[in-house]
């Protein structure tokens, strides 16, 4: 694991501290939710480095704004092509 440290404006500071919790760890939870969201981590290893069963990160997520589903507009555009049949 690396150490880095940050600068960081008192301002955003006070507000990483309304999370009620530890500075480093909302910040970190921050950047993992971020990643996640540009599909650079996936849900399972976003999970891990939180220390967070799998289930509860997606809907921790989800509860975020964050989407599990991550259809494009082609693959939404054929899923519904198949389903109109039925």
């Amino acid at each position: 694991m690396s150490t880095v440290n940050l600068n960081l404006d008192d301002d955003l500071v006070e507000i990483l501290g309304e999370l009620q919790q530890p500075v480093d760890k909302a910040a970190i939870e921050l950047m993992v939710l971020e990643l996640y969201r540009m599909g650079k981590l996936s849900s399972g290893r976003a999970s891990s480095l939180l220390g967070m069963p799998r289930l509860d990160f997606i809907q921790h997520a989800s509860d975020l704004g964050i989407s599990f589903l991550r259809l494009s507009d082609n693959d939404l555009d054929a899923d519904v092509q198949v389903g109109r049949p039925l």
